[in-house]
């Protein structure tokens, strides 16, 4: 991060209120070509690039080295409340080589490379050639991508999962925010994210507080619709429906941040499931996939009528390693019907069995995450820890800690506890990475092509 300039004049007050963007580093989006297929025609190799999310950029005095944010902490002089923050500050390009982010043909690397005083990780969207992020209508089409996760641990994740954002980055309904998608505005998820530094043009500095040395939280949150479409490490993988109540982004305060959306979801993680044997790095001999390698992730939305109109009535997903389709683990737990997809049923039942608060089905469900898509979703790439909050036990290790180990659901993976708070990752995270590839969107069908699995010898399931 450059330096804070220590001279500071009244010239750096712009009359007009306005998110700014800034001119001291140019802003060069990297290349990242994917492929759009039909069962007709194949697929078709589209021109697109990636832009990096506005909480990762230098925020700045506008024509001026002045810092808008230092660590966790917000300029008082310059960001005295949230629309002459917007109007006096300026987002600047960034340096993706300097953050981890590199791309090579249809191939996207991301490295963990904490600081100490900076956002580690990185969260990136798919941006279309007009530099609006490219959207997409899961309904009746399937998404696959190659990933190479053999490098990323317990404690860390690495994500590919749409959201209801603003195609624009927010440019349209805020005259406020000027430097839009272009520059990795308009962020939102069903977690209804209160640490944005910037929400619908304006600076989320009321009620600020400091969570880490680089970050924190405002009064202001922002709440849309998710699908996790791959939420992994080596150890543990999740696919997860988010819906929310509301269309599109909606700006929440601190008391209805936890309300708007279904913020545990419905999520299918083959460990949590019973089928602890199926995915890993090696931990089990018969790891069905193997994530010491390459391999390819196709998750399939399916509809009533077969038809990208129809009612989303469930999520399917599989595998392809070493040219051979895997179909999905089946769900082995007592009292729960084996399911190898995600649907309303499952989600259902899935909420008894473990004990959890069914608000999957009080947001609308299925149904409702149909209906995002139907609107349009952004593709988002990340990857990214939590050491100052639960870590991602959630995803692979016992969660939550209040529960026994041995009560269904709460085993999520074989990653100790320590992973969420000792700071392994912030310390020997650099050579941490995920490398996203070949992205494909199209066709149920059109995506992939591999050979029928034939499983291994059988052998007794390993428990916790």
């Amino acid at each position: 991060m450059i330096a804070t300039t220590l001279l500071f004049s009244a010239s750096l007050f712009v009359i007009t209120r306005a998110q700014q963007v800034g001119t001291y580093i140019p802003e060069v989006h990297p290349p990242l070509t994917w492929s759009k297929c039909t069962t007709s025609g194949g697929c078709v190799s589209q021109a697109g690039s990636v832009v990096i999310d506005a909480n990762w950029r230098w925020l700045h005095a506008v024509n001026s080295e002045t810092n808008c944010f230092t660590g966790n902490e917000w300029n008082a002089v310059v960001c005295p409340d949230p629309v002459t923050c917007a109007a006096n500050c300026a987002l600047d390009g960034a340096d993706y080589s300097s953050l981890g982010i590199t791309t090579s043909g249809d191939a996207l690397k991301l490295q963990f490379q904490p600081s100490p005083n900076e956002l580690p990780g990185a969260r990136l969207y798919l941006l279309a050639p007009n530099n609006t992020y490219e959207t997409f209508n899961p309904n009746n089409q399937e998404i696959s991508f190659d990933v190479d996760i053999s490098h990323v641990p317990c404690g860390v994740a690495a994500s590919l999962y749409f959201v209801e954002m603003p195609a624009d980055g927010g440019m349209a309904g805020y005259p406020s925010n000027k430097a839009g998608a272009a520059y990795g505005t308009g962020y939102c998820d069903s977690q209804c994210p209160r640490d944005l530094r910037f929400i619908n043009g304006q600076a989320n500095n009321i009620g600020y507080t400091a969570s880490s040395a680089y970050d924190g939280t405002g009064e202001f949150g922002a709440c849309c619709n998710e699908m996790d479409v791959w939420q992994a490490n080596m150890i543990s993988a999740a696919y997860t429906a988010h819906p929310c109540t509301n269309v599109g982004l909606v700006r929440c305060s601190s008391t209805t941040c936890t309300t708007n959306c279904d913020q545990a979801g419905c999520d299918f993680n083959s460990y949590r499931n019973g089928a602890t044997s199926f995915y890993g790095n090696g931990q089990y001999a018969t790891n069905t996939v193997d994530t010491t390698r390459v391999f390819t992730v196709v998750t399939q939305f399916i509809t009533a009528n077969g038809t990208a109109t129809g009612q989303l009535t469930a999520i399917r997903r599989l595998y392809i390693q070493n040219g051979v389709t895997i179909q999905n683990s089946v769900t082995d737990v007592s009292g729960l019907k084996p399911y190898n997809s995600i649907s309303g049923q499952y989600c259902t039942d899935q909420k008894v069995v473990f004990n959890d608060t069914n608000t999957f089905s009080t947001h609308g469900g299925l149904t409702t995450m149909g209906q995002s898509f139907n609107r349009g979703v952004v593709l988002t790439l990340s990857i990214d820890d939590d050491p100052y909050g639960t870590g991602m036990l959630w995803l692979d290790s016992d969660w939550p800690l209040n529960k026994s180990a041995s009560a269904p659901g709460v085993a999520r993976g074989t990653c100790p506890e320590s992973s969420a708070t000792l700071p392994v990752t912030e310390v020997l995270g650099v050579s941490d990475q995920v490398i996203f590839s070949n992205i494909k969107f199209g066709d149920i069908g059109s995506t992939y092509t591999g050979l029928p699995y034939s499983p291994p010898p059988s052998t007794s399931a390993s428990t916790r």
